[in-house]
Protein backbone atom coordinates (compact mmCIF):
# COMPACT_ATOMS: atom_id res chain seq x y z
CA UNK A 1 0.00 0.00 0.00
CA UNK A 2 2.67 2.31 0.71
CA UNK A 3 4.67 1.85 -2.24
CA UNK A 4 2.18 2.24 -4.28
CA UNK A 5 1.27 5.84 -2.69
CA UNK A 6 4.51 6.23 -3.33
CA UNK A 7 4.70 5.72 -6.99
CA UNK A 8 1.18 7.86 -7.27
CA UNK A 9 3.03 10.67 -5.41
CA UNK A 10 6.37 9.97 -7.99
CA UNK A 11 3.55 10.06 -11.10
CA UNK A 12 2.31 13.57 -9.89
CA UNK A 13 4.99 15.53 -8.93
CA UNK A 14 6.30 14.33 -13.02
CA UNK A 15 3.12 15.15 -14.31
CA UNK A 16 2.54 18.53 -12.85
CA UNK A 17 6.47 19.90 -11.93
CA UNK A 18 6.98 23.23 -13.73
CA UNK A 19 10.00 24.41 -15.69
CA UNK A 20 11.03 27.59 -13.53
CA UNK A 21 13.84 27.69 -16.67
CA UNK A 22 10.94 28.48 -19.35
CA UNK A 23 10.43 32.44 -20.22
CA UNK A 24 7.13 34.08 -19.39
CA UNK A 25 5.19 34.83 -22.03
CA UNK A 26 2.28 37.81 -22.23
CA UNK A 27 3.63 39.42 -18.77
CA UNK A 28 1.91 43.16 -18.65
CA UNK A 29 3.88 46.00 -18.41
CA UNK A 30 3.47 47.91 -15.59
CA UNK A 31 2.13 51.63 -15.34
CA UNK A 32 3.51 54.47 -13.38
CA UNK A 33 0.93 54.84 -9.58
CA UNK A 34 -0.48 57.96 -10.86
CA UNK A 35 0.92 60.22 -7.89
CA UNK A 36 3.92 58.99 -9.05
CA UNK A 37 3.78 60.80 -12.27
CA UNK A 38 2.05 63.68 -11.40
CA UNK A 39 4.70 64.31 -8.66
CA UNK A 40 7.35 63.83 -11.98
CA UNK A 41 5.95 66.07 -13.62
CA UNK A 42 5.56 68.49 -11.30
CA UNK A 43 9.42 68.21 -10.43
CA UNK A 44 9.99 68.62 -14.53
CA UNK A 45 7.66 71.70 -14.69
CA UNK A 46 9.80 73.40 -11.57
CA UNK A 47 13.42 71.67 -12.69
CA UNK A 48 12.47 73.83 -15.94
CA UNK A 49 12.08 76.59 -14.06
CA UNK A 50 15.85 76.44 -13.04
CA UNK A 51 15.11 74.34 -9.85
CA UNK A 52 17.12 72.14 -7.95
CA UNK A 53 15.79 68.85 -6.18
CA UNK A 54 16.64 68.29 -2.54
CA UNK A 55 15.57 65.29 0.11
CA UNK A 56 15.64 64.88 3.45
CA UNK A 57 15.06 62.69 6.71
CA UNK A 58 10.90 61.52 6.90
CA UNK A 59 11.81 61.67 10.73
CA UNK A 60 12.72 64.98 11.93
CA UNK A 61 13.71 66.83 15.18
CA UNK A 62 11.28 69.43 16.57
CA UNK A 63 14.04 71.97 15.78
CA UNK A 64 13.93 71.46 12.05
CA UNK A 65 10.55 70.45 11.70
CA UNK A 66 9.12 73.67 14.31
CA UNK A 67 11.91 75.72 15.71
CA UNK A 68 13.73 76.67 12.78
CA UNK A 69 10.83 78.02 11.14
CA UNK A 70 9.43 80.37 12.99
CA UNK A 71 7.01 78.09 15.01
CA UNK A 72 8.30 77.67 18.84
CA UNK A 73 6.93 75.29 21.80
CA UNK A 74 4.10 77.45 22.77
CA UNK A 75 3.36 78.50 19.27
CA UNK A 76 -0.60 78.36 18.54
CA UNK A 77 0.21 77.33 14.57
CA UNK A 78 1.35 73.69 16.33
CA UNK A 79 -1.95 73.31 16.10
CA UNK A 80 -2.83 73.55 12.41
CA UNK A 81 -0.41 70.13 12.17
CA UNK A 82 -1.32 67.93 14.64
CA UNK A 83 1.95 65.98 14.82
CA UNK A 84 2.61 62.29 15.31
CA UNK A 85 5.56 62.39 17.66
CA UNK A 86 8.01 59.47 18.40
CA UNK A 87 9.39 61.09 21.50
CA UNK A 88 10.18 64.24 22.92
CA UNK A 89 12.42 65.50 20.34
CA UNK A 90 11.65 63.57 17.59
CA UNK A 91 8.84 63.34 15.41
CA UNK A 92 7.08 62.30 11.70
CA UNK A 93 7.97 65.57 9.43
CA UNK A 94 4.45 67.70 8.85
CA UNK A 95 5.84 69.28 5.98
CA UNK A 96 9.15 69.09 3.43
CA UNK A 97 10.19 72.74 4.40
CA UNK A 98 12.90 70.82 6.97
CA UNK A 99 14.63 70.25 3.77
CA UNK A 100 14.63 73.63 2.93
CA UNK A 101 16.29 74.40 6.57
CA UNK A 102 18.88 71.89 5.87
CA UNK A 103 20.22 72.73 2.66
CA UNK A 104 20.43 76.59 3.83
CA UNK A 105 22.98 75.45 6.52
CA UNK A 106 25.18 74.29 4.03
CA UNK A 107 24.55 76.58 0.82
CA UNK A 108 24.78 79.98 0.94
CA UNK A 109 21.97 82.36 -1.25
CA UNK A 110 20.86 82.66 -4.27
CA UNK A 111 18.92 79.29 -3.82
CA UNK A 112 16.05 78.03 -6.07
CA UNK A 113 14.97 74.39 -4.67
CA UNK A 114 12.36 72.32 -4.86
CA UNK A 115 11.67 69.73 -1.84
CA UNK A 116 9.67 66.85 -2.74
CA UNK A 117 8.29 63.74 -0.12
CA UNK A 118 6.20 61.89 2.05
CA UNK A 119 4.61 63.61 4.99
CA UNK A 120 2.35 62.97 7.75
CA UNK A 121 -0.24 64.72 9.90
CA UNK A 122 -3.08 63.32 12.21
CA UNK A 123 -5.67 64.22 10.11
CA UNK A 124 -9.44 62.51 9.91
CA UNK A 125 -9.75 60.34 7.12
CA UNK A 126 -12.03 61.69 4.57
CA UNK A 127 -12.73 62.07 0.74
CA UNK A 128 -10.22 65.12 0.62
CA UNK A 129 -7.51 64.49 3.69
CA UNK A 130 -5.35 61.40 4.58
CA UNK A 131 -3.11 60.68 7.64
CA UNK A 132 0.42 60.38 4.91
CA UNK A 133 0.50 62.65 1.89
CA UNK A 134 2.88 63.53 -0.60
CA UNK A 135 4.23 66.90 -0.64
CA UNK A 136 6.50 69.64 -2.72
CA UNK A 137 8.25 72.65 -0.99
CA UNK A 138 9.48 75.25 -3.12
CA UNK A 139 12.19 77.81 -1.90
CA UNK A 140 13.73 80.66 -3.88
CA UNK A 141 16.03 82.92 -2.44
CA UNK A 142 17.96 86.02 -4.46
CA UNK A 143 18.38 89.77 -4.24
CA UNK A 144 15.43 91.85 -4.87
CA UNK A 145 12.91 88.84 -5.01
CA UNK A 146 9.19 90.03 -3.63
CA UNK A 147 5.74 88.99 -4.40
CA UNK A 148 5.29 89.62 -7.52
CA UNK A 149 8.09 87.15 -8.72
CA UNK A 150 6.11 84.92 -6.03
CA UNK A 151 2.82 85.17 -8.06
CA UNK A 152 4.03 84.80 -11.55
CA UNK A 153 6.22 81.91 -10.80
CA UNK A 154 3.29 80.22 -9.23
CA UNK A 155 0.64 81.33 -11.79
CA UNK A 156 3.28 80.16 -14.25
CA UNK A 157 3.47 76.62 -12.73
CA UNK A 158 -0.28 76.28 -12.35
CA UNK A 159 -0.69 77.76 -15.93
CA UNK A 160 1.23 74.54 -17.03
CA UNK A 161 -0.15 72.06 -15.24
CA UNK A 162 -3.39 72.61 -15.62
CA UNK A 163 -4.09 74.39 -18.22
CA UNK A 164 -5.95 77.76 -18.76
CA UNK A 165 -8.02 77.05 -15.29
CA UNK A 166 -9.04 79.76 -12.95
CA UNK A 167 -6.42 80.62 -10.06
CA UNK A 168 -7.12 83.06 -6.99
CA UNK A 169 -5.07 84.04 -4.43
CA UNK A 170 -6.52 84.63 -0.96
CA UNK A 171 -4.58 86.14 2.21
CA UNK A 172 -3.56 83.98 5.15
CA UNK A 173 -1.37 82.95 7.57
CA UNK A 174 1.50 80.88 7.99
CA UNK A 175 4.27 81.17 10.52
CA UNK A 176 7.26 81.06 8.36
CA UNK A 177 6.33 83.38 5.87
CA UNK A 178 4.74 87.07 5.37
CA UNK A 179 2.55 87.93 3.76
CA UNK A 180 1.11 85.03 3.14
CA UNK A 181 -1.70 83.79 0.46
CA UNK A 182 -3.15 80.23 -0.16
CA UNK A 183 -4.14 79.45 -3.94
CA UNK A 184 -6.66 77.76 -4.87
CA UNK A 185 -8.33 76.67 -8.61
CA UNK A 186 -11.69 76.14 -9.53
CA UNK A 187 -12.62 72.21 -10.28
CA UNK A 188 -16.10 71.25 -10.80
CA UNK A 189 -17.56 74.29 -9.90
CA UNK A 190 -16.09 75.33 -6.83
CA UNK A 191 -12.63 76.51 -5.48
CA UNK A 192 -10.41 74.13 -4.42
CA UNK A 193 -7.57 75.15 -2.34
CA UNK A 194 -4.19 73.48 -3.71
CA UNK A 195 -0.94 75.61 -2.62
CA UNK A 196 0.33 77.61 0.62
CA UNK A 197 2.62 80.04 0.04
CA UNK A 198 4.53 83.10 0.64
CA UNK A 199 7.32 85.61 1.54
CA UNK A 200 9.96 84.18 3.72
CA UNK A 201 9.96 85.43 6.73
CA UNK A 202 13.06 87.35 7.80
CA UNK A 203 13.51 85.99 11.01
CA UNK A 204 13.74 82.44 9.62
CA UNK A 205 16.95 84.10 7.01
CA UNK A 206 18.59 86.06 10.36
CA UNK A 207 18.57 82.58 12.28
CA UNK A 208 20.55 80.97 9.63
CA UNK A 209 23.16 83.64 9.73
CA UNK A 210 21.91 85.21 6.46
CA UNK A 211 21.19 88.90 6.04
CA UNK A 212 17.51 89.57 5.24
CA UNK A 213 18.57 92.96 4.38
CA UNK A 214 20.33 91.70 1.23
CA UNK A 215 18.70 88.72 0.14
CA UNK A 216 14.46 88.18 0.25
CA UNK A 217 12.79 85.18 -1.21
CA UNK A 218 9.86 83.10 -1.09
CA UNK A 219 8.32 79.74 -0.29
CA UNK A 220 5.48 77.06 -1.69
CA UNK A 221 3.86 74.53 -1.00
CA UNK A 222 1.89 71.98 -2.52
CA UNK A 223 -0.22 68.13 -1.71
CA UNK A 224 0.58 66.09 -5.10
CA UNK A 225 -2.94 64.06 -4.53
CA UNK A 226 -4.76 67.59 -4.86
CA UNK A 227 -2.96 68.26 -7.90
CA UNK A 228 -3.50 64.92 -9.30
CA UNK A 229 -7.21 64.74 -7.63
CA UNK A 230 -8.09 67.82 -10.03
CA UNK A 231 -6.23 66.55 -12.98
CA UNK A 232 -7.52 63.69 -13.15
CA UNK A 233 -11.17 64.16 -11.68
CA UNK A 234 -10.97 62.15 -8.77
CA UNK A 235 -13.18 62.79 -6.06
CA UNK A 236 -12.08 60.67 -3.12
CA UNK A 237 -8.53 60.89 -2.05
CA UNK A 238 -8.64 57.32 -0.38
CA UNK A 239 -8.50 55.89 -3.98
CA UNK A 240 -5.06 56.05 -4.43
CA UNK A 241 -4.33 54.11 -1.43
CA UNK A 242 -6.42 50.91 -2.19
CA UNK A 243 -4.64 48.97 -4.45
CA UNK A 244 -7.53 48.02 -6.67
CA UNK A 245 -6.40 47.18 -10.13
CA UNK A 246 -9.39 48.32 -11.47
CA UNK A 247 -8.98 52.27 -10.07
CA UNK A 248 -4.59 51.43 -11.14
CA UNK A 249 -5.05 50.25 -15.13
CA UNK A 250 -6.78 53.50 -16.27
CA UNK A 251 -3.80 55.22 -15.49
Amino acid sequence: MASCLRGSLYKKIEDEKIDVTIPCTGTLPGNKHPLISTQDEIIDIFCGLGYSVENGPEIESDFYNFESLNIPKDHPARDMQDTFYLDENRLLRTHTSPVQIRYLENNPPPVRIIAPGRVYRRDAVDATHSPVFNQVEVLCIDQDINFSHLRGTVLSFLKTFFGDIPVRFRASYFPFTEPSAEVDVQWKGKWLEVMGCGMVDPKVLEKLGIDSEKWTGFAAGLGVERFCMVRHQIDDIRRFYTNDLRFLEQF
